[in-house]
């Protein structure tokens, strides 16, 4: 899948990235399908987020990819 707006910025996809979310310490602020603003809880163990409109993302379910 292909995110349509920066998680960390809400821009549009393929702008600059936030040395702190390069490093892997800032969690996805915004929706990469609507841009909209997400609900973050962060945990001692990662991180999840929620959009209203594409349901909820875990740090856990990201581990496959890395």
């Amino acid at each position: 899948m292909v995110a349509k707006f920066n998680v960390y910025t809400g821009e549009a996809a393929g702008g600059t990235v936030p040395a702190a979310a390069e490093l892997g310490l800032e969690p996805p602020r915004f929706c990469g399908e609507c841009g909209r603003r997400m609900i973050v809880q962060v945990r001692p163990d990662g991180w999840s987020a929620k959009c209203s409109r594409h349901g909820v993302v875990d740090s856990k379910d990201l581990d496959d990819f890395r």
